[in-house]
């Protein structure tokens, strides 16, 4: 235990006491609990770039393995199931991320959740999350990550459907566990097949034995990998769970369906790289869903009136940016763009949250003029969206334009639907800023700026937003990969194509609303079918769940309630009728008692002789 809390082990245990602390406290102590729950993510970004700047050399970063722990869970004979953490310069900058934006979340929730009657039951599942995804970026074992994995995926069911007394918030938070379970299952059976052919789950284990695995092998352990990936991160046709995941409160958008959850796929596959990189055919699939995923989602973004749905489908779109960059071999380039995005995703988010809390709706039609009530937040939210559209000198800029060259390098036709997505990203984004801020005030609210609680969160993030990407040569070298010259090519087309979006959007949008509903009178149809992505959600709901329900009702009396309830109950009511009996023979009268005692030794010594005939 004292080498688990000297080690990366304090790391998860901080934040899981604190929301133990937290629960306890109850209402009565939340106004110090609430800011106590700062100290988790604290300890988390501190470890963090605490090891980066150890692995810091006079001539770059060198790979550092800076703390371990590790123990037998499952074993015999030779044989065990190791869990245990490390800390690594991959999961060094996680630990960092994480830390981070739950530092800014948590303090953004103080102001943003004031008035909330259940705020200990929210900081101690924030104060949770950050406990389990430090697990799963620490993990040394795929047992680990599991684990870790599980229990993201349980904070996150609990923070949608945080609010619960809401239909859609309850129905959205089921939602997205299911979705995910059928991610986690291909986990699951990558890591059966894995244990079969190299007798070991210990991640340096697996990568090390990848060479004398067969093809096939390899490949399925990547593509069963990639579906947990996949589902965790939103990719298609998984992404179904992340726009209602929108139900929970702002904030854990934010947190979880912005910047750290959502891309823990993208981190498990730069985690397991060897095993993926051995498999062409994987990159190749992963390549095409990401490459797809980042259109797809770019175009519903476009029609979406809600301003959290718009940064919903802005996530699922650049984390298939994130994808394609893997599927193209470029790891590194989709790990930059994952530290990037977390941190405009984040801000963002945040503002969006600002906006909401000072205008009183999240309808982009009921806004308008935000700008000059809400100064800080529409600064920030305007850094933001120039980071996301990949403008010069934000972090977008450097990161996602470095996606688009290495996938260009790869695959032409795929870097040339990224730079469209790149178009329809800054037209979507500049769209909600042109909706929200510029024009006249369309809404019946009292706007007013966010406390201090909520308006440094954005600034830090801010800073954050427009300064990473001049880290981008650092952050290579901290992964061990020579810094790739830059593409002037590509750089010019993505600023076209962010300067096509931008000034697209703005002259369509920065005068209200007007031109909104004409599109939608023009064509109903074809918006209708784009802002309901493309009916995919409808299409699961005829092939899977109506089908599933029907089949559960038809079996609901025959099975559930005859064979099953039945058994159970009639198992019940044979051990209330041999009580009953058994309690009739307590008369209390000595001749009774001697002729029971009588028949059973008789009956005992029948069985006895007839099993020891032979």
């Amino acid at each position: 235990m004292g080498d688990f809390l000297s080690g990366p082990g304090v790391l998860v245990v901080a934040p899981l006491l604190i929301a133990l602390l937290t629960v306890a406290g109850g209402k009565r102590a939340v106004g110090f609990t609430r800011f106590l729950t700062l100290a988790g993510p604290a300890v988390v970004a501190v470890a963090g770039f605490a090891h980066l700047a150890a692995a810091r050399t006079e001539t770059g970063f060198a790979p550092l393995r800076d703390a371990a722990w590790s123990v037998s869970w499952l074993g015999q004979e030779a044989v065990s199931l190791d869990v245990g953490f490390v800390v690594d310069n991959l999961s060094g900058v996680m630990l960092a991320v994480v830390g981070v934006v739950a530092f800014a979340v948590v303090l953004f929730s103080v102001g943003y959740m004031s008035e909330d009657s259940a705020q200990p039951r929210y900081f101690a599942l924030l104060s949770l999350f950050t406990a389990a995804m430090t697990a799963l970026v620490l993990a040394d074992s795929l047992v680990t990550l599991f684990i870790g994995w599980e229990l993201v995926g349980a904070c996150s069911y609990l923070l949608i459907g945080f609010w619960y007394q809401r239909p859609a918030a309850a129905k959205a938070a089921v939602k997205a566990f299911l979705t995910t379970r059928i991610g986690d299952v291909g986990i699951l059976l990558a890591l059966a097949l894995l244990w079969h052919e190299t007798g070991t789950l210990s991640i340096s284990g697996v990568l090390e034995a990848v060479p004398q695995l067969d093809g096939a092998v390899v490949t399925w352990a990547a593509l069963l990998l990639f579906l947990g990936a996949a589902g965790k991160s939103a990719q298609f046709p998984l992404h179904i769970w992340l726009p209602d995941a929108m139900e929970g409160p702002t904030p854990v958008s934010a947190l979880i369906h912005a910047a750290t959850m959502v891309a823990s796929g993208v981190y498990l596959i730069a985690r397991m790289w060897q095993v993926f990189e051995a498999s062409q055919t994987a990159l190749d699939v992963i390549l095409a869903v990401g490459t797809f995923t980042a259109i797809f989602a770019a175009t519903i973004a476009v029609v979406q009136t809600d301003i959290k749905k718009v940064l919903a489908y802005s996530t699922i779109s650049q984390l298939g940016f994130m994808f394609a960059a893997l599927g193209a071999g470029a790891w590194v380039a989709a790990m930059f763009h994952l530290v990037t995005h977390a941190a405009f995703k984040a801000l963002l988010f945040l503002a969006s949250g600002s906006v909401i809390h000072g205008a009183g709706t999240q309808d982009l039609r009921e806004m308008g003029g935000l700008a000059k009530s809400m100064p800080l937040t529409a600064v920030t939210w305007l850094v933001g969206a120039l980071a996301l559209s990949g403008w010069w000198p934000m972090a977008g800029f450097f990161s996602k334009d470095e996606v688009v060259a290495q996938v260009m390098h790869s695959s032409p036709a795929a870097g040339g639907v990224l730079l469209v997505a790149s178009v329809l990203t800054a037209f979507y984004v500049f769209r909600a800023t042109g909706l929200a801020f510029f024009g006249k005030y369309r809404g019946n609210a009292h706007v007013h700026e966010s406390s201090w609680t909520m308006t440094v969160p954005l600034a830090v993030l801010a800073v954050l937003a427009a300064t990473l990407g001049f880290t981008r040569g650092a952050f290579s070298t901290l992964m061990g990969h020579e810094v790739a010259e830059a593409d002037v090519t590509v750089m010019v087309l993505a600023l076209a194509a962010a300067a096509v979006g931008t000034f697209g959007a703005l002259f369509v949008y920065s005068r209200g609303s007007e031109r909104v509903d004409l599109a939608r009178e023009r064509f109903p149809r074809v918006i209708g079918v784009i802002g309901k992505g493309y009916g995919i959600d409808g299409l699961v709901d005829t092939c899977l769940v109506k089908p599933t329900l029907a089949v559960s009702a038809v079996l609901a009396d025959p099975i559930d309630q005859r064979v099953i309830d039945g058994t159970v109950e009639g198992v019940g009511r044979g051990t209330v009728w041999l009580g009953r009996v058994m309690a009739s023979l307590e008369s209390g009268e000595t001749d009774t008692y001697v002729s029971l005692l009588g028949v059973g030794f008789v009956v005992l010594m029948a069985i006895a002789l007839w099993m020891g005939r032979g």
